[in-house]
This record gives structure tokens, C-alpha cells and sequence, in this order.
């Protein structure tokens, strides 16, 4: 039986909240079928019991991943690794404390149906209120800088629930630069500028005690990657194959070379095997193996295609 569902959820130092978020998720496994989810815990490079703590928690599903980070990378790092190995068709990406009420994961599936990207939106009345003053105002101006940077539609850019089609999921991993908190700023720009389809999903949430995060410290951060969005150069090494690739004999060749998390842009002319940025020897192996030709590419030569997992 195929996974039909991967849910990649980041974690960072998040030990202690790990039970209290699987018992919130663990009615929704039995209704997607624990025999066709799986569940993936990136451990960003924890120090303290997170790893041990999640087999402890999950180690029982049948289908279940645990990835460590040799160090803390940042969020969108962690979230990129996680859809680099997940196998299903579509992708939740959730917090570790499960502050999204998981009842809602069957709505985002249902959305998948119909759009590439189906991003939580906790923004019903107009502001996201947080149980502290100092998270909601950081939260307001947040989203303020997102919307002005990024130039997305979304209402709600915060938050931490978001549902992918693999093929999506994969191509904006893939593209993907910002490790940090302000990868869903460029994850939303990056749709944009690729024209992805689009449907939030509104969601109810509970505001959990016991965040990692520091918002002090992470703000300048957050607001130099979303000013440097409009300057980078997003561009990744292709293997330029014809439009009929055959997606098997492409699975096998990239097994042969271990390059993971590929994607596959059909196109009315082409097709592009996308590669991530540090796999150009890889992308040597491939291309001869396939008979295609290694180059490499920008967003507008992405657009407009058929996006399939590798």
C-alpha cells in the first residue's frame, strides 16, 4: 500500500512538547490510515532530548522517518530536508506542538485536490492574536514586512501549517535559499513568481506555551532575508530531458548517482529534471545516464509546467 500523505514536522529543542502534540495529531493518523501516512521529525540539530524523545513518541507508526541535522540550520531548512525524502502525495508541514488543531489536515488534503500549495490561515477576523502582547505586535509588523517584500496575496504568512502537492513541494525546496524564519516569506514569493495555484485553508489554533523561539533575536535576521528577496538569483543546476522522460528509468538513474528530492518540470517543449544546488557532479551522472544535457535554469523557465516527484 503507497504512502498517500507525508507529514514533515520540524523540530528544534521541542522535547518537552512532543507527547502533547502527538496526542493532538493521533486522532487525525486513524482517520487519514496509519497504514498510508507517514510521518517524518526533522531533529534541527537539538540539544536536548528531541531525537530520542520523538522514537519514544512515533517510533510505534508503521511508517515513521527521523532525520538529524548536525546543527541548527533554521526552520526552512529543516522543513526543506523533510520534503526531500517524503513519499507521499501530498505534504503537511506542522509545528512539533501541533498549535494547528489536526482535525483540519483532511481539509488541506481536499484543497490539494484542487491547488498546488494550500497554506493555513489562522486570519478569520482580520489579526492573529497571540496570548502575549509583544508576539501579537511582532506578528502584526511580521506580517506587514512580508506582504510588502513578498508581494503575496496570503493573508495569514505566520503560519506554521502548510499542505503541498509533492511535486510542488519539492520544486519550492528545491529553489529555496532562506534556512531561517523568514522561508515562508520566500516560499510565498517564490509561488508568486512562479504563478503557482493557491488555496488557503482556515484553520483554528491554540497558542501552546513553550516556544523556542526569541523574537528579539530573530527579527533583524528575519527582516535582512526579506530584503534581500527581490536580489537573489535563484538558479539550480537541470537536466534538460525530452518531453516523454520516462519517471522510472529517472528514479533509477538518480538512485545510481544518490541525488534525492528531485523533481521532474514537464513543459510543451522540454522537460526539466531539477537538481538541488550542490548536486551538479551528481547532475554529471545523470544527464549521461539519461542522455540528457546538465545546464542550469532560473524560475521563468519553470513556470507553466507539470510538476513531478522523483
Amino acid at each position: 500500500m503507497s504512502i498517500t500523505t507525508s507529514i514533515v514536522i520540524p523540530a528544534f529543542n521541542e522535547a518537552s512538547r512532543l507527547q502533547n502534540g502527538f496526542e493532538r495529531l493521533q486522532p487525525v493518523l486513524e482517520l487519514l490510515g496509519v497504514d498510508v501516512t507517514e510521518v517524518i521529525i526533522v531533529d534541527d540539530g537539538s540539544t536536548d532530548d528531541t531525537l530520542h524523545v520523538a522514537n519514544d513518541v512515533y517510533g510505534h507508526l508503521p511508517h515513521r522517518l527521523f532525520v538529524q541535522q548536525p546543527r541548527n540550520f533554521g526552520k526552512g531548512a529543516a522543513v526543506r530536508l523533510g520534503i526531500s525524502v517524503a513519499r507521499g502525495d501530498y505534504v503537511i508541514a506542522a509545528d512539533a506542538d501541533m498549535a494547528i488543531q489536526p482535525r483540519h489536515f483532511p481539509g488541506f488534503i481536499d484543497a490539494l485536490h484542487r491547488a498546488q500549495l494550500a497554506p493555513g490561515s489562522r486570519s478569520g477576523e482580520g489579526r492573529i492574536r497571540y496570548e502575549s502582547v509583544l508576539r501579537t505586535f511582532a506578528g502584526d509588523v511580521f506580517s506587514s514586512l512580508v506582504h510588502h517584500y513578498a508581494r503575496t496575496k496570503v493573508r495569514d504568512t505566520q503560519c506554521g501549517c502548510k499542505g503541498f502537492q509533492l511535486g510542488t513541494a519539492r520544486l519550492l525546496a528545491l529553489l529555496g535559499m532562506i534556512d531561517g524564519f523568514a522561508y515562508d516569506a520566500e516560499l510565498f514569493y517564490l509561488s508568486d513568481q512562479l504563478h503557482l495555484s493557491i488555496e488557503p485553508v482556515n484553520v483554528e489554533w491554540d497558542d501552546v506555551p513553550g516556544s523556542t523561539v526569541k523574537i528579539g533575536r530573530v527579527f533583524f535576521d528575519v527582516l535582512r532575508d526579506l530584503r534581500h528577496l527581490h536580489r537573489t538569483h535563484y538558479e539550480n543546476p537541470v537536466v534538460v530531458l525530452s518531453i516523454d522522460a520516462n519517471v522510472d528509468e529517472i528514479r533509477r538513474i538518480s538512485r545510481e548517482a544518490r541525488v534525492q528530492g528531485l523533481v521532474l518540470a514537464r513543459g510543451s517543449e522540454d522537460s526539466l529534471l531539477v537538481l538541488p544546488r550542490d548536486a551538479a557532479l551528481g547532475g554529471v551522472s545523470i544527464a549521461q545516464g539519461l542522455h540528457g544535457t546538465l545546464r542550469t535554469t532560473g524560475i521563468e523557465s519553470l513556470r507553466e509546467r507539470t510538476l513531478e516527484p522523483i
